[in-house]
């Protein structure tokens, strides 16, 4: 990986630390906070025959971190056009 210029690197790792913690925010949100604080609340609606409380619980939380890895990817692959970067 080479840049073009040292402020292009501390850029690009700026941009690319703030998508991680952005992204681990809602990961945090959904498995903690829909799965045990908002647990009570949400497990009023059912989903499948589960409370939603329970689902997020045990799937929700590792559905929504798939879409996370898959928009991780995607937005990495811009990030690095962006600075040209991108693997051949």
């Amino acid at each position: 990986m080479a840049f073009k210029s040292e402020d292009d690197a501390k850029n690009y790792w700026r941009e690319n630390v703030s998508l991680v913690v952005k992204l681990m925010v809602i990961w945090f949100v959904v498995s903690f906070g829909c799965g045990i604080l908002f647990a009570d609340a949400l497990n009023s609606i059912q989903l499948g025959g589960y409370k939603l409380g329970f689902w997020f619980a045990q799937q929700g939380s590792i559905y929504t971190f798939l879409v996370l890895i898959w928009y991780y990817a995607k937005a990495m692959g811009k990030l690095d056009a962006k600075y040209g970067v991108e693997e051949e």
